[in-house]
């Protein structure tokens, strides 16, 4: 079991600690299979997830052991995108790579493999894997609202990373406005 705490870092900028192992060695192997398939290097910014996006939807789905190394790997890559975007800390106390978390600093959880298994599926219906976001029940009220108040997307930019980190983004900002209005 292991709970790796990190500082808040706004991008993948040098200076930001190293992602906890094994975590570091899938998002490099996602970073090679990327690299293999359309040519470009990926440097854990937001600006690659629409490789990562593109990349996922080429994935037979048909393939079982295939799709749990992807959805590990580019899992991985993704919750380091959002560790470095967002700041937070991997959480590897599930005994499976597919379960691990991402905590955010302000308290929402993903499962960044279930979130890259359901853009491969286009779909949050999965069995064994957890798709959505996870928060303390205190903070739920104000996360439904800005859930409701947020724009209607498509089905590709709901089934795709780039649009999970959007939402995280936008949600991680209401909770931090909703705070600074309860302290003051």
């Amino acid at each position: 079991m292991t709970d790796v705490n990190h500082k808040p870092k706004s991008t993948a900028a040098a200076g930001h600690r190293p992602a906890p192992q094994p975590i570091g060695e899938f998002a490099a192997q996602a970073a090679d299979y990327v690299r293999a398939a359309v040519g470009i290097e990926l440097d854990y910014t937001s600006e690659t997830l629409p490789l990562v996006d593109h990349y996922l939807r080429g994935v037979p789905s048909q393939q079982p052991e295939l799709v749990e190394l992807v959805i590990t790997t580019a899992g991985a890559y993704f919750g380091e995108v959002v560790r470095r975007r967002l700041g937070g800390r991997w959480q590897l106390v599930a005994e499976k790579p597919t379960q691990w978390r991402m905590i955010l600093p302000i308290g929402l959880s993903i499962c960044p493999a279930g979130i890259a298994a359901a853009v491969i599926a286009q779909s949050d219906d999965l069995d064994d894997l957890d798709t959505g976001l996870d928060a303390p029940d205190p903070i739920w009220p104000v996360l439904e609202a800005a859930l409701e108040r947020m724009s209607q997307v498509t089905t590709d930019e709901y089934f795709s990373l780039c649009g999970r980190l959007d939402t995280l983004e936008h949600l991680q900002e209401v909770l931090a406005a909703a705070l600074a209005r309860t302290m003051e």
